[in-house]
């Protein structure tokens, strides 16, 4: 078991997707994509590895900013290995400090992929060492449980490279799940991610957190189509309209968009009808996230 964690937008679900060699997480410019743990399986010869996908670590205010925060946390405790996924083109900040508190008194083995080191040559990875060092007080080189490791999860650079360290870290034990599997991300769930994605991929930034999607119902229909029924909540009619788009011109990319998607995902024809409706603060609404698939303590 490896968690992949980092702040939001760091490129963990890029890096999940090029370790599997398929699409099992989402992907956007827009911070908080990931918003529930996603596991990834990666099967060869060697053995298994069960990868977790993990919203970004960050302090949020609503309910569902703290859902994700504490899905993050929880995957800390449990697993073999952490990779602490960094942006080596950014400045650390006060979002990183917050990631490295939370992993310095951790006993696993953690990787810090250095990611995006194609990007200005990774010219602030020695501040991401020094983040380290301060906030343990030990040289790096006293870090025994700390390996760094510069990559591209766009690129696919050192990403072998960083699956045989992980085989070297990994304990032997039985297979988790049958070798065909890459994901054990529920079907509805797989569904309505595909829908987001293409939502933010068109939209840009427009209306970034404030959108979610649930598959309401997928049935076949005459033939082999799939027909799919997905609701789109905004929190504002100014957000409708603008996912809407003039005269449905946003639903309707959207749609072409996430139908070939769909159409991959399930083997199959589908047939997608989508409509959207306002639901004013749902990210803070404990009801609404429930009905979503978020599950909250009681």
């Amino acid at each position: 078991m490896v968690s992949i964690v980092g702040r939001p937008n760091v490129g963990k679900s890029t890096l999940l997707n090029a370790i599997i060699g398929e699409k099992v997480s989402i992907v956007s410019q827009v911070p908080q994509t990931t918003r529930q743990q996603i596991r990834g399986i990666y099967t060869d010869e060697r053995g298994q590895i069960v990868f977790i996908d993990t919203p970004g670590l960050h302090i949020g205010g609503d309910r569902l900013d703290k859902f994700m925060h504490r899905s993050s946390l929880s995957t800390l405790q449990g697993v073999d290995v952490i990779i602490h996924l960094v942006d080596a083109s950014e400045h650390t900040g006060q979002e990183e400090q917050y990631v490295v508190n939370q992993l310095k008194n951790l006993e696993v083995p953690i990787i810090v992929g250095l990611n995006k080191v194609d990007y200005a040559k990774g010219k602030y990875i020695p501040e991401y060492i020094k983040l380290w060092e301060d906030s343990t007080g030990k040289p790096i080189q006293e870090l025994t449980n700390l390996t760094l490791l510069p990559l591209s999860a766009l690129k696919g650079t050192n990403v072998e490279k960083l699956l045989d360290m992980l085989f070297e870290f990994l304990p032997t034990g039985p297979l988790l799940y049958p070798e065909d599997v890459i994901t054990d991300l529920p079907q509805g769930m797989a569904m309505a991610d595909l829908i987001r994605e293409k939502l933010f991929r068109v939209m840009r930034q427009e209306v970034p957190h404030s959108i979610a999607v649930r598959i309401e119902s997928a049935q076949p229909k005459k033939g082999k189509v799939m027909h799919i029924k997905a609701l789109i909540t905004v929190d504002r009619d100014t957000q409708k309209e603008i996912v809407i788009g003039k005269k449905g011109a946003v639903l309707k990319e959207v749609g072409t968009q996430a139908r070939a998607d769909l159409e991959e995902l399930l083997g199959q024809k589908v047939f997608l009808e989508m409509y959207v409706k306002t639901a004013r603060n749902w990210r803070d609404d404990p009801v609404q996230l429930e009905e979503m698939g978020y599950v909250f303590e009681r």
